[in-house]
């Protein structure tokens, strides 16, 4: 069940609201929760149900133990996370290593052929994170396992984050409140992250998806980087519209999640880019790999490697395919380059003219590494790298591609992508902050109108849609 089905609009949330807001008491809400959550999971794979609730067993007697001042606090660690990485490379990657192995040693292993389970990613790192966090320090730990179900398997950030992390919603599962004002606004950020969804990201899918599908011969560099620019803006608006809704529905039930994007695309280098991308993951594993390798308090040499490992396990946390893997290490090259001096990186955020190359050097980092992440296959993105750079064969047939591959509708959402790259709303609600409140209450009021008239939008744009899930969902 995705957020932008009908079955969730129209039936599955309303339900989810109308049951926590009937049932009296915090604890019975939080049981309600747990409830719709796990219902919420079932309804797409209900055979790895047993394997959520072995994850958050595992995490919750580890942190269990490590609560107490027992010998042996090191060794439950080690086993929990031995048991994390163990059951999240069973499940995603022993295919992909079977695989290596026949093609390295001439084997025929047969593949064990595993479904990968829908969030399993996301929600290992997060019983991850609440372990360490609690060996860390002992206080930030719970014995009541139902409170460390509901901050695993809560269902807005479930299947595709953020990633939560338990110590920055502990108090608000014991102690929250959901205001008339809370509600709205929550709505409001869930159509926004819907629109970005419907409107955008599956448009701007639909024309990379096309782009592609192609073989060589009707690939050019026109072609090619249409295509490879409509992937970098639907990945965006995809994941940070999935971000949205997650954040918004969080809020409907009283909880604040961290922001997950902060227009990435306005970055001037790409150190800056994964401050503002993902931001969830990538404070993960600054705090549980980065900072735990020595980070950058080493000599210079191993500050670098210790940026080749979280880049390389960052692409392999993605998914389990070489293209993965070098999508990572593409962004780990940049960022090494970038603190070796060898990309001026304080040149690029100083100054008009700075700013602009740095935007251009960014972005063409980041579309080619896209082109890898969105590739099925090695070759298939040398494909599309030869095209975008020397396909310069412009034939009638290739122009009759490009021509429909341009409608008036991909066009404008297009346009409308780039557009709401840039952080120019933030710029005005900051402008309209220290306004007189009158002239405030105006401002809000028309925001919600836009709102109700995207969501009218959404629905009707969603009763012609095909089924398109979100591109997280299988990582």
């Amino acid at each position: 069940m995705v957020f932008s089905s009908a079955i969730f609009l129209f039936l599955f949330f309303p339900l989810a609201f109308i049951l926590y807001h009937i049932v009296p008491g915090l604890k019975a809400k939080n049981i309600v929760l747990i409830i719709v959550s796990l219902i919420f999971y079932s309804f797409g794979q209900p055979r790895y149900m047993i394997l959520l609730f072995a994850s958050v067993l595992i995490n919750y007697i580890a942190g269990f133990l490590l609560c107490s001042d027992g010998p042996h606090r090191k060794a439950v660690l080690a086993v929990a996370v031995v048991l994390n990485v163990g059951l999240l490379s069973v499940f995603k990657y022993l295919d992909f290593a079977v695989d290596n192995i026949n093609a390295l040693f001439g084997a025929e292993i047969p593949l064990p052929g595993i479904v990968l389970p829908i969030g399993i990613s996301f929600y290992t790192f997060q019983g991850m994170s609440y372990v360490i966090d609690v060996y860390r320090d002992r206080s930030m730990g719970t014995k009541n396992f139902a409170k460390l179900l509901l901050f695993i398997s809560f269902f807005p950030q479930l299947i595709a984050g953020p990633i939560i992390k338990y110590h920055d919603i502990a108090e608000m599962i014991d102690d929250r409140r959901c205001t008339a004002a809370d509600t709205a606004a929550g709505l409001r950020r869930f159509i926004i992250g819907l629109s970005k969804k419907l409107l955008i990201a599956n448009t701007a899918g639909a024309v990379a998806d096309q782009v592609f599908a192609l073989d060589g011969g009707n690939l050019d560099a026109r072609i090619a980087w249409l295509g490879a620019v409509c992937y970098t803006l639907q990945i965006y608006f995809d994941f940070s519209g999935y971000s949205d809704m997650a954040i918004g529905m969080g809020r409907i039930f009283g909880f604040r999640f961290l922001e997950n994007f902060n227009y990435p695309y306005t970055a001037t280098t790409i150190k800056e880019f994964w401050r503002r991308w993902h931001i969830s993951l990538s404070s993960w594993f600054r705090d549980y790999l980065y900072i735990p390798l020595g980070g950058s308090y080493c000599s210079k040499l191993r500050t670098n490697f210790n940026k080749f490992v979280v880049f390389l396990t960052t692409g392999l946390w993605h998914g389990a395919n070489w293209t993965f893997v070098l999508w990572g290490l593409w962004h780990g090259l940049f960022s090494i380059l970038e603190d070796v001096g060898i990309v001026p990186a304080r040149k690029l955020e100083k100054g008009i003219a700075g700013r602009i190359a740095g935007h251009i050097y960014v972005m063409l980092v980041v579309i080619l590494g896209f082109v890898l992440f969105r590739a099925e296959t090695l070759g298939q993105a040398g494909v599309m790298f030869s095209s975008m750079f020397t396909g310069f064969d412009f034939t009638p047939e290739k122009n009759l591609i490009l021509h429909n591959l341009l409608s008036t509708t991909n066009i404008a959402m297009i346009l409308l992508a780039v557009l709401f790259s840039v952080d120019w709303l933030p710029r005005i609600q900051k402008r309209i902050g220290v306004l007189s409140e009158k002239k405030q209450l105006a401002w809000s009021a028309a925001a919600y109108a836009a709102v109700f008239i995207l969501f009218i939008y959404d629905i009707l744009n969603l009763s012609q849609a095909t089924f398109n899930p979100f591109i997280y969902f299988q990582f």
